[in-house]
């Protein structure tokens, strides 16, 4: 059984240049999603939301591979950010951040499964922040983005270089939610050996 994996179906998405900003379009895509807002070296919200997308995902993959003979790999965590001052990402002031915390689905998914596996993790376990797991389908559409390799601290710099020369010399503008898609887990890999797509919506100016 050949396991889906969206880093590979769409590696240009996934596996961007670390060296260089790129411009991709995003397709559509479902998205397990939970809202929150605050820190999230500090907030509970945070790991509770984490945890309740992982719980379903998992038994996503797991309900697909039994019912439907289908097998994926699980998607990496991605986040939406904003802030009502976005130069809060240069600054890192992170207490002002809001976010979206997100798993990417394959695309057979159905809302019917989605609500099978939600009940499935709640009678087992129930995370605090299943009621807010949302299921949505969402077109990024034109970004730039590039692959940021270190502490998640040390992104300022490049989010300075993509809001401030790269963007304004590009002829853009901002035209969506800052998105980061993280590759590593943090668990088992050094702050300096973190990879995060960093990828900013944008349109013409």
């Amino acid at each position: 059984m050949e396991k889906y994996d969206v880093k590979r179906a769409h590696k240009d998405l996934y596996s961007p240049s670390s060296k260089e900003f790129t411009e991709v379009d995003v397709p559509e895509f479902r998205y397990l999603a939970i809202e929150g807002s605050g820190d999230p070296n500090r907030s509970a919200a945070y790991g509770e939301a984490v945890e309740a997308l992982y719980s379903v995902s998992y038994a996503l993959k797991f309900a697909s591979k039994q019912e439907l003979g289908r097998d994926a790999v699980v998607g990496p965590l991605e986040g939406l950010w904003w802030a009502d001052d976005m130069s809060t990402f240069v600054t890192r002031d992170k207490q002002a951040w809001k976010w979206t915390m997100m798993i990417n689905q394959p695309p057979w998914i159905t809302d019917d499964m989605i609500e099978s596996a939600k009940s499935a993790v709640a009678a087992k376990r129930s995370p605090v922040a299943l009621p807010k797991l949302y299921s949505m389908r969402w077109t990024e559409g034109r970004c730039v983005q590039i692959l940021h390799i270190g502490s998640y601290d040390d992104e300022g710099p490049t989010l300075e270089t993509l809001h401030h020369r790269v963007i304004p010399e590009w002829g853009l503008v901002f035209n969506g939610k800052h998105h980061e898609i993280y590759l590593s887990d943090p668990r088992r890999v050094a702050p300096e050996k973190l990879k995060t797509v960093l990828r900013q919506p944008v349109t013409s100016a």
